[in-house]
């Protein structure tokens, strides 16, 4: 952690300390007062709810001190208080100013899919070799990216930050904390499209990336994405890496072989190297996360030699692709964290090849599609009969539109059924299901369809 006084914190935020002894020492942050711990530093957020309300928390809990835009009475003499006049303004001043005087090199890592997996690659990769910093979790909002900073260390040469957006001007201002020296964008997909008004409103807000990096910076692009090479045309073509499947590009795959249940095999070209990787993943898609990482790496100077061993060791997160073994041979795909069109088509797709007894896919809305919501919805039941699917189990009122795609579309209207809770689905699953059964589960974040996964874990595990 970035370790400072009382009296740094009052210049690096623009604050003025109004109790506490100025050379008191504050070794941790947090905005979340359940998280505070001896010698941190508590920031008072404003948000569904006050900061200010749970500054006596963070003293319970060891904080030493807080930054302020309002008063707050009850503390004890001693405890440090700094008054500034925008707590968040202050939490990202400080978190650009401790980045920009380590003189750490920043990766920048955005899209719409697979930032949080690439952006967990790359560390791994990296770390063959330097000491890195990474965002934490899926820290890469206006909150969690300046948090993610203020963990860094003495020993960090690379930060690998993810830049998220659910709005345009959301990554300038993570840029303007973090500026990158190298900007990566994995996909664009039609997501958020409820703030923006079609695909190419994504790509310009995604733009933020590349027009936000620090002088001389390079970018490692996805060249398979004619949008993403659309918004590139006036970046320095001599400072982009493109990785793909084009036989043009110094980061590819070529020979997508998938290998059932083992996983996928391909050759990897990595510049004027080349191995043949059998990657432990059964999502196709997660090979465009791999060549964004490599591409990385390969800015980075690694040999292949030095990144071939992070693929075997490649971390899963947590509802994010993680398969689960359940009793009788169950096999659970728990992509639960979140849900869009393209990243649902991609696991269906991949999924749908496995050699299983039956498979069933329970899928809950996808959120923030805007306008045209039940037509992406419709699309995507009418590809699931053709994908190998024998059972739709929909969760929520959109997902509805998926049944009736996939009945319209040849899927027997017996093998479908909606529900408006996991609770519910839940529930059913567990009469429904039988040994060497394979069960995907995937939806947005607002369906909460963790909840299936953890009820049939604790209910039917081995």
């Amino acid at each position: 952690m970035a370790s400072l006084t009382l009296t740094r914190l009052a210049e690096l935020t623009g604050g003025k300390i109004i109790s506490g002894e100025p050379e008191m020492m504050v070794v941790a942050y947090t905005f979340d007062s359940r998280q505070a711990s001896a010698g941190s530093l508590f920031f008072a957020l404003q948000g569904s709810r006050n900061g200010h309300d749970y500054v006596l928390d963070a003293w319970h809990r060891g904080a030493v001190a807080a930054c302020v835009s309002e008063k707050v009475t009850g503390l004890p003499p001693g405890f440090g208080l700094i008054q500034v006049n925008d707590t968040l303004q202050a939490l990202q001043q400080l978190a650009a100013k401790v980045l920009a005087e380590s003189q750490l090199r920043v990766v920048g890592i955005t899209g719409s899919i697979g930032k949080t997996s690439t952006k967990e690659l790359t560390a791994l990769m990296l770390s063959s070799r330097y000491s890195v910093l990474k965002s934490r979790g899926n820290y890469n909002n206006q909150i969690g990216l300046p948090m993610s900073i203020l963990s860094l260390t003495r020993a960090h040469q690379i930060a690998v930050l993810e830049m998220g957006m659910s709005q345009p001007g959301e990554i300038k201002r993570l840029t303007e904390i973090a500026p990158p020296e190298v900007a990566v964008i994995t996909r664009l997909a039609p997501v958020h499209l409820e703030f923006f008004k079609n695909l190419e409103a994504i790509a310009q807000a995604k733009k933020e990336i590349l027009t936000g990096v620090r002088s001389g910076a390079s970018a490692v692009l996805n060249g398979d994405d004619p949008l993403i090479k659309e918004i590139a045309a006036d970046f320095p073509s001599d400072k982009i890496i493109y990785f793909g499947q084009n036989d043009k590009y110094p980061i590819r795959a070529e020979g997508i072989d998938p290998q059932g249940w083992s996983g996928i095999n391909f050759n990897l070209i990595y510049g004027q190297e080349k191995a043949r990787v059998a990657l432990p993943v059964l999502n196709e898609g997660l090979i465009t996360n791999v060549l964004a990482s490599a591409g990385v790496a390969y800015y980075f100077g690694l040999g292949l030699n030095e990144i071939l061993p992070s693929l075997q060791t490649w971390p899963v997160l947590a509802h994010r692709g993680q398969l689960l073994k359940l009793k009788g041979g169950i096999d659970i795909y728990d992509d639960s964290y979140n849900s869009n069109p393209a990243a649902l088509q991609q696991v269906l797709k991949s999924l749908g090849r496995l050699p299983a007894g039956r498979k069933i896919a329970v899928l809950g809305d996808m959120l923030e599609l805007g306008p045209t919501e039940n037509q992406f919805h419709q699309e995507i039941g009418s590809r699931i009969p053709g994908y190998g699917w024998d059972y739709l189990v929909t969760v929520g009122p959109r997902a509805r539109f998926m049944a009736e795609g996939a009945r319209s579309h040849g899927l027997d209207p017996a093998r479908v059924q909606s529900f408006n809770q996991a609770g519910e689905a839940a529930v059913w699953l567990k009469s429904f299901l039988r040994p060497q059964d394979l069960v995907l589960v995937k939806g947005s974040r607002g369906l909460s369809l963790e909840a299936i996964v953890d009820y049939l874990k604790k209910e039917m595990e081995t």
